[in-house]
């Protein structure tokens, strides 16, 4: 028995690793093509004529059928009928299906088109949708933002799936092992994907002597295609294993119609899913919009033309400095030899200081910005392990969501207040964002570990299921209410890169108030009901 299980692929750790790496390349793949617009919002309104409204309603439609059509319940059952091989091949074939449409919506071939006509004509009005507000098109928006919604909302079907699947997926292969660092890991190398794209996406956009936005997105249909041929390299493998180990597919318990009576009575559900909608509304939606905030708000001065700084080679060099940040900084916490943990953080922090300075130096937003996910990299391991050790989950949850208000109160008021001041505007905009990337490693590593806590494991699946679903329902909306803020509180602004994103910043500062708000209440409950959320999840 002993030699046969020494011959599983999952006994291997360079195996099981390497399922590993096939499934978060596959997500690393899709969160860059999941904002593969955002950094050049700028453009889309200059060359495709997209206001805020019509770009806000083209990022929301994403999770437009996941929250509308109930696809995110469809892909559960998908991947409890069929296993986790099946599903995570059919997400990254309907995810690069939706791309190939959203690359073909702002392509210069689709302009002038009988397609652009037809769409210019018809889905202004969606019977229904329309009356209850939820509408994902409306008059007068632009026929490729019409079209580029159709293939984000395709795209956003497969992207839950396959966010379901991979999670599932580690579980398979690393259950018994190193699961939390598997997860950890995985969800580190997806974040990257954000500061990929705010890198690649206006570097593809502006490469030669014409801006052509759609190059950002063939960029991102071309990682598509590698997401599909990782999963199909993980197909094999996770098929492989199935034979090794004689066991059927480990599947998920599907969702239950009967389960939802018993989960939205019970209060603890409603404190997490709203937590969890406000939060995450907070920073993705937001992401969709950083970049032109940025812009918006710093003096930015290109340079010279024909310069090492305006030249292509220098995006290059700032994202292997990037990588090393992320790298070096990872790898530290894992170090048992104190004088090597010091000796790896050291390089991570004075590469992180090299790329703030290029960035600066470059004068652009999009690689200003993309230090978000660097700072958390680094902690997510250290907050885990905490977490883990010393507990105190509904904590982190309230100082997440204080971190989240002064982030945003900042963005709002204390960096316009350094409009005209080159250094300092840049200096405040890195330091807001690295904190607030803490934050977001912050609250979701707290989060999610005290579901389990809070709702019975006899319907654990089910309201996952419906708390995913919530969240999905806040970044439907609010990338929608930003983008119609914007163009209502900026009226005659033709100029993207002259809004005031004041009111914006405060209505998601408003999400954090509420957020800390439930976070207290959590505490509350906690300690009158002993939920175990501020205790160590290692007893």
């Amino acid at each position: 028995m002993t030699d046969t299980i020494k011959k599983t692929l999952r006994d291997s750790a360079a195996m099981r690793w390497t399922a590993l790496l096939l499934l978060a390349l596959a997500m690393f793949c899709a969160y860059i093509f999941m904002d593969i617009l955002s950094p050049i919002k700028d453009l889309m309104q200059e060359t495709r004529g997209w206001d805020s409204t019509a770009f806000g309603t083209m990022q929301g439609s994403e999770v437009f059928l996941n929250v509308f059509v109930f696809f995110l319940i469809f892909a559960g059952i998908i991947l409890d009928k069929m296993g986790v091989r099946f599903t995570a091949v059919l997400s990254a074939g309907v995810m690069l299906v939706g791309a190939c449409i959203k690359w073909y919506a702002v392509s210069e071939s689709f302009m002038g088109s009988g397609l652009e006509n037809w769409f210019t004509n018809n889905l202004n009005y969606i019977p229904l949708f329309d009356e209850l507000g939820v509408s994902p098109f409306y008059r007068g928006m632009p026929a490729s933002a019409k079209l580029a919604a159709c293939g984000f909302m395709i795209f956003g079907c497969g992207c839950e799936m396959a966010g379901i699947t991979v999670s599932r997926g580690i579980v398979k292969w690393f259950k018994g092992r190193e699961m939390a660092l598997a997860m950890g890991s995985e969800m580190a190398l997806a974040r990257l994907g954000v500061a990929t794209c705010m890198i690649f996406s206006p570097f593809f956009a502006r490469l030669g002597d014409h801006v052509d936005v759609s190059r950002s997105v063939a960029f991102g249909v071309v990682l598509m295609c590698i997401a599909l041929m990782m999963t199909i390299v993980y197909f094999f493998m996770d098929r492989k294993l199935d034979s090794q180990t004689g066991e059927a597919e480990e599947k998920d318990d599907p969702f239950k119609v009967s389960d939802i009576g018993k989960i939205l009575s019970d209060g603890g559900f409603w404190i997490v899913a709203l937590l969890c909608v406000l939060y995450y509304s907070a920073i993705f939606p937001f992401q969709k919009y950083a970049v032109n905030m940025l812009q918006c708000n710093l003096t930015l001065t290109p340079p010279e033309a024909g310069s090492y700084w305006a030249g292509s080679g220098v995006t290059i060099v700032q994202y292997v400095i990037m990588l090393l940040v992320a790298a070096t900084g990872f790898a530290s916490n894992f170090q048992k030899k104190n004088s090597r943990r010091f000796i790896l953080l050291g390089i991570s922090i004075a590469a992180l200081i090299a790329y703030c300075v290029m960035g600066f130096r470059r004068q652009s937003a999009e690689s200003i910005f993309a230090v978000f996910p660097l700072l958390a990299v680094l902690i997510t391991p250290i907050l885990g392990n905490y977490l883990d050790h010393h507990g105190k989950g509904a904590s982190m949850l309230v100082l997440g969501s204080i971190l989240l208000i002064a982030c945003h109160l900042t963005f709002a008021f204390v960096l316009p207040a350094f409009k005209g001041n080159a250094v300092g505007g840049v200096i405040v905009a890195y330091a807001t964002i690295l904190v607030l990337g803490a934050s977001f490693s912050l609250v979701p590593a707290a989060l999610w570990p005290s579901v389990p806590k809070l709702v019975d494991a006899k319907v654990i699946g089910s309201a996952y299921a419906l708390i995913f679903w919530i969240q999905n329902i806040g970044l439907w909306l609010f990338p929608l209410l930003i983008g119609k803020v914007l163009d209502r509180t900026n009226p005659g602004v033709t100029n993207p890169t002259q809004f005031n994103y004041t009111a914006p910043l405060v209505m998601l500062a408003c999400l954090g108030v509420a957020a800390l708000i439930l976070g207290l209440v959590l505490k509350v409950v906690d300690k009158k009901k002993h939920l175990g959320l501020e205790e160590p999840n290692i007893q």
